[in-house]
């Protein structure tokens, strides 16, 4: 089930963390520099009774976006007073649950933001100029030379940017935008001064998607945000208009995606995340105006590296008594009764 734990911690502390994934280091060598801990060793995702198994007696857990952390799951593990989540991302982990057992909940955002900004407009490029379908042409042996009508994409210079949210990510896609003339809307619960003294214009969101050339999504996924962009959504944007998400999958309706890019809606869309992860819908795979990636958002080393470290502090922090500094359920703060 899991690698044998590496012995007391070097600082003696009698506390017990169990990892869901060896994450990276310097990750991996903090938690066990602070505390006795176990890594699950399974080549998938580990069931709900696999965390359970694994982390039987621990205070604290460390999980990834995939493992779902249920009250059913907290409820049997009495001992536990802390998940640290390893990404931006906490919709995994019951945090109404978490909060009345006094568990704390932390995520590791900031490291992995101009990261995943990049990977966000290399599926706009990707998008906008074909370029998933150039290399599959090229790969099968069908490129027969240059042709003026090859594979006409779009203009990103000087085109509408709609950002659906305007959290650090989207923040650091504006300010990429800018490079390439593009005017940038927004749709957010709040105004931004520093955006709109860049140019940036906060619309409300059906404006971003009537407006925008590409539509680029960057909230978080709740209640509300599920299935934001749903059907009503999709034929509000132009025919000539592509959607990309680089969020969370389940903020767009993947049947109404579906139909949108069949019935031309839409122009195209670029996904990095999807509805029932890692269950990517044959019927998307099939399309060619579909550029599909596999959840790459963070995937730099630097990136991975410090989500990890930031990751073990949260866990330190939390087991030691202090306020983790990516602590989620802040109203946690202050619960010492546990049922």
């Amino acid at each position: 089930m899991s690698e044998p734990a590496a012995g007391a911690g070097l600082l003696g502390s009698p506390e017990s963390v169990f990892c869901t994934y060896p994450i990276p280091e310097p990750g991996l060598f903090i938690l066990r520099m602070h505390f006795d801990t176990g890594v699950f060793s399974g080549a998938q995702a580990p069931a709900p009774a696999e965390i359970v198994q694994g982390a039987a007696g621990c205070a604290g857990l460390v999980a990834l976006v995939r493992d779902q952390v249920s009250d059913e799951v907290m409820a049997a593990l009495p001992r536990l007073r802390a998940v640290a989540n390893y990404g931006v991302g906490y919709d995994n982990v019951d945090l109404n649950a978490a909060s009345r057992r006094g568990v704390l909940v932390t995520n590791t955002p900031d490291v992995l933001t101009e990261a995943t900004a990049d990977l966000t407009w290399a599926l706009l490029l990707a998008l906008a100029r074909r370029l998933g379908e150039g290399e599959r042409m090229v790969r099968a042996g069908k490129f027969h030379g240059w042709d003026p009508r090859m594979l006409l994409g779009a203009d990103v210079s000087g085109a509408t940017l709609g950002l659906v949210g305007f959290g650090r990510i989207a923040h650091a896609v504006a300010r990429r935008a800018q490079g390439f003339a593009m005017s940038v809307i927004y749709s957010s619960r709040r105004e931004d001064r520093q955006a709109e003294s860049m140019g940036m214009v906060r619309v409300p969101l059906e404006r971003v998607l009537q407006e925008a050339d590409f539509v680029s999504i960057h909230v978080a996924l709740t209640p509300e945000t599920r299935h934001l962009i749903d059907a009503g959504a999709l034929r509000r944007m132009r025919p000539t208009a592509y959607l990309i998400n680089t969020s969370r999958g389940p903020v767009v309706d993947e049947v109404a995606l579906l139909q949108a890019l069949r019935e031309g809606w839409i122009a195209g869309a670029a996904l990095d995340v999807y509805e029932r992860e890692p269950d990517v819908p044959v019927a998307l795979r099939r399309l060619e105006n579909v550029v599909l990636l596999p959840h790459l958002g963070s995937a730099t080393r630097n990136a991975r590296a410090g989500m990890a470290r930031l990751c073990a502090l949260n866990m330190v922090a939390a087991l030691s008594g202090q306020v983790p500094p990516n602590l989620v359920n802040r109203d946690v703060l202050g619960i010492g009764v546990r049922d």
